[in-house]
């Protein structure tokens, strides 16, 4: 099989470098999640950034911790609150400390799920 490629290139200096461009990746919405690990990953893991970058892979598998870590923190936020008591009931009873505890529920959720899926 024979290809034939055209490469420009541009002056700098004295030398001529290759322009080279990656492949176009898929237009795909990243959520909190997946923004928050790109950050983390492109500042601690530079390999690991560059290799799904390079390989055209990144959109995907910043797609996929977004949606894992949203299920993720949807999954417990629902656990704690029945766990704890935190229910529809008990907000009609009590608005105030509802609303309290479940913000301290999904802080804590957050917390899990950045400790778990984006820091890593």
């Amino acid at each position: 099989m024979k290809h034939n490629f055209e490469i420009s290139y541009t002056q700098q200096g004295d030398y001529l470098l290759p322009d080279l461009r990656l492949p176009e990746q898929p237009k795909v919405e990243i959520g909190i999640w997946g923004k928050r690990h790109l950050r983390y990953i492109k500042q601690h893991h530079k390999i690991r950034y560059t290799d799904l970058l390079t390989s055209c892979k990144l959109t995907a598998y910043l797609a996929d911790i977004d949606e894992q870590a949203e299920e993720m923190f949807f999954r417990l936020v629902k656990q704690l609150a029945e766990k704890e008591g935190a229910t529809e009931q008990f907000k009609a009873e009590n608005q105030m400390l509802w609303v309290q505890r479940m913000n301290n529920i999904r802080n804590r959720a957050t917390e899990i799920v950045n400790a778990e899926l984006i820091y890593v």
